[in-house]
Parts: structure tokens; sequence; C-alpha cells
């Protein structure tokens, strides 16, 4: 029977961090599945699946170990089928559309945490974020994007959190997008 597992990583960044990694799940016979990596000051740091037969997930702990003589620092956690119950049995909202969110505005303290607070009060998971800042070409300052992808809960009125986003962006001087993917 083949487990799946879920690696994270980060090592400072050279070149063959991901020849090494995979080469090391390969080795123990495992099979690479998906992953997403980034390259950030100078740190390069990833989340891949694997795949494995049950017998062999000690074996690659083990080769997985030698890589942290090399270097990196690595997490490994069986995938779950379904999420964890929330300690208090909370029932997590039935999942519904998946819709994007593109922001830009003026860099400035606790811009993600508005924004991502926003949506959590409403119960929208974030399924995938990149953020970035940039110098602004004409005032000097420096601009803050992000791109999500989030899922809004099946019975979430898609004008109310519109609304709030435009509130929020106005606070906060942002231009904000949402629009519904597919």
């Amino acid at each position: 029977m083949a487990k799946t597992l879920v690696l994270t990583f980060i090592a400072d960044d050279r070149p063959g961090l991901v020849d090494r990694l995979s080469e090391t799940v390969a080795g123990a016979g495992g099979n690479w599945l998906e992953s997403r990596m980034a390259n950030l000051a100078k740190k390069f740091a990833g989340i891949a699946m694997v795949e494995i037969p049950a017998d062999k997930v000690a074996a690659l702990k083990t080769a997985l170990d030698v890589l942290e003589d090399e270097g990196f620092h690595l997490t490994i956690e069986e995938a779950r089928a379904e999420a964890p119950k929330a300690k208090a049995e909370v029932k997590a909202p039935e999942a519904g559309p998946l819709y994007s969110l593109d922001l830009v505005g003026p860099d400035q303290s606790g811009i993600l945490h508005e924004i991502t607070h926003c949506l959590a009060e409403r119960g929208v998971s974030v399924e995938d974020m990149e953020t970035d800042i940039r110098d602004a070409p004409m005032s000097g300052g420096v601009m803050f994007y992000a791109t999500a992808h989030i899922r809004l809960p099946k019975k979430l009125n898609t004008g109310e959190l519109q609304s709030a986003l435009e509130a929020l962006a106005g606070s906060l001087m942002v231009d904000m997008t949402l629009r519904k993917d597919g």
C-alpha cells in the first residue's frame, strides 16, 4: 500500500537543491506528485507531495535526515484524505465557488492581515496566494501586490463579500478586484 507524504523544505539558495531533494525521494522509491517552490531573500523553500510504498517510508525519512546535514530544513507529514476536525468540533462551511482576488496599493504595515481577516470572518478559504512589493515608478514609494485564489463557502452572499472588500479597499486606499474563476 502506498503512503502520500507532504514534505516542506527550506535551504540557502544554490544550484541543484531540487535535484538533490528529488534524487533522494526517487532513490528511496518515492514518486514526486505535486509541488510549489519559491526563492525569497536568498532562501529556497517549497512544499511537495510524494507517494511512496508504505514499507519504504522509514528509508525515505532516513535518507531525508542526511539532507539536514547538507543545510536543508525539512518536515515530513502524512497527507490526509480530509481535513482534521477542529478541537471544538466546529464544522467547516460547505465549499462553494472559486474566485480570484487581485490587489495593488501602497505598502503598509498590516495590509495582508486586514485582507485575510476580512476573508476569514466570512469563512473564505485561501487556496493559494502570492504577494510582492515593488518600487512605485512615479512616487518613489513601495507598492504591495497580492493575487489569491479563494474558495467561498457555498452559502456566502457574494454581494456581501464584495461590499466588505470594497469598504476595506477604500480604507486601505488600494485597488481590489474580485472575479469568479472559470
